[in-house]
């Protein structure tokens, strides 16, 4: 792997007026057909954008040019199929690798527009996906439509983590950060490593030891985090630097979905809607998991009484550990993650609970990039979420698994939470327009 990225990041490092461009090819290429199974996109983004983190390329703007460099991968490949058809298992690359398109094809009439957003996160599936919608007559303007969100949560995965590293590498951080920054996110890891591993080994109790093994990192968390001062300052440093007016007001606008009354009012939709549909188990599921966090959190804020951040002038009077906002979006999009993977295979599970934690961290984000949450107030309240959501599904599997939802049932829940959740977003986001505008 070495030979791909050395030389590149050496050139690079030498030649910086060339990163953006170089941003822009590699995201193309690791979502171009063929091209994308061959090249080690993924470890050559991280790399570039650690570069970019670590010189004047603003994360706005490496996100932008990933998203970019993305969608022309995804439209080049679309136009690659629609152009071959069936003549593409004839080209060069693909004639001694037929069971790559074979194993994307199935898995694209098995699960439609899903397929797009799903396998937008799994390795092999990612370039071919687009070609094979292509190849199979989607219409263009549907195929925008997932190209555009698909990319969007593509982005922030694959640029957040690279660009932050550089970042953190560049600036004067505290003498303990990289130990304490290790040490968290080695209790993550065992987090995501035991709950994946027991999901994708389809164990019976998997969900039982997602929950014990969260809450034995949600007690290190608790345990841990007056002691996790160098970490918090060291990231807040960090993100307060890439502040800017436009970006403050998108982070308003999504901090505003993780408000109470927000995740109140679609938590009691999704429940009703549920019922409506006569799904018992699962309106009992997502009841436990919502109301379960929401008064963990209100409990465990009294206890810690920590304060929160002083990077507003007028800071806010409630407790800031854990974060409402995170525990409340974490556990109401996972809620919909567990239910949109009831039936499916176990890796399809797994990326379902994924796409499921992109809104809620963005919202989890917003909070620490707008001053009123340390770093480890919104792993708490994520760490939380899910160690809740797990306990909750546990208890309502404990005799029988939860069945898979109706088609019908989803096109009732899904319009309904999804026009609730933009209704708001466009209230706020147009309320605070106003306000830089005045």
């Amino acid at each position: 792997m070495s030979q791909w990225i050395d030389p590149l990041t050496n050139w690079l490092s030498s030649n910086p007026q060339w990163l953006a461009a170089a941003v822009l090819l590699i995201a193309l290429t690791e979502c171009l057909a063929i091209v994308g199974l061959i090249v080690p996109g993924t470890f050559l983004l991280f790399a570039v954008s650690a570069l970019a983190g670590s010189s004047s390329l603003s994360l706005g703007e490496t996100l932008l040019l990933a998203y970019c460099g993305g969608l022309l991968g995804d439209a080049l490949s679309y136009a690659l199929g629609r152009f071959f058809h069936e003549d593409i298992r004839r080209l060069p690359g693909l004639r001694q690798k037929a069971h790559w398109l074979t194993h994307a094809e199935n898995y694209f009439q098995r699960y439609g527009i899903a397929s797009l957003l799903v396998g937008r996160f799994i390795g092999p599936l990612r370039p071919m996906l687009p070609m094979i919608a292509g190849m199979l007559n989607m219409p263009l303007p549907r195929f925008i439509v997932v190209s555009l969100i698909a990319a969007a949560g593509w982005a922030v995965a694959y640029i957040l983590p690279g660009w932050a590293t550089g970042a953190a590498l560049r600036l004067p951080l505290p003498p303990g950060f990289w130990t304490e920054a290790a040490i968290v996110a080695a209790t993550i890891g065992l987090f995501l490593l035991v709950a994946a591993q027991s999901n994708l080994r389809d164990q019976r109790h998997a969900s039982l030891y997602t929950a014990g093994i969260g809450l034995i990192a949600l007690i290190a968390m608790f345990i841990g985090w007056p002691h996790l001062t160098e970490l918090d300052q060291g990231l807040m440093a960090l993100i307060q630097e890439q502040r800017s007016s436009h970006a403050d007001l998108f982070a308003q606008s999504v901090t505003h979905l993780g408000d109470f009354t927000t995740q109140l009012a679609v938590g009691a939709l999704l429940c009703l809607l549920l019922i409506a549909a006569k799904q018992w188990r699962s309106a009992l599921f997502s009841s436990m998991t919502l109301l379960g966090t929401a008064f963990s959190n209100h409990a465990l804020k009294l206890t810690f009484a920590r304060q929160r951040p002083d990077v507003l002038a007028e800071p806010l009077s409630s407790f800031s550990f854990p974060s409402g906002h995170s525990s409340a979006a974490f556990a109401f999009f996972l809620v919909l993650g567990v239910l949109a993977g009831r039936g499916q295979p176990a890796r399809l599970r797994l990326t379902w609970l994924i796409m499921a934690c992109i809104p809620a961290l963005m919202i989890a984000c917003s909070r620490v990039y707008l001053g009123v949450h340390w770093p480890t107030d919104i792993i708490g309240g994520a760490l939380l979420a899910s160690t809740l959501c797990a306990a909750s599904l546990a208890a309502t599997q404990s005799k029988r698994p939860l069945a898979a939802m109706s088609l019908k049932a989803w096109w009732l829940i899904l319009p309904a939470c999804t026009a609730l959740l933009a209704g708001i977003s466009i209230w706020q986001f147009s309320s605070h327009a106003l306000q830089y505008r005045y």
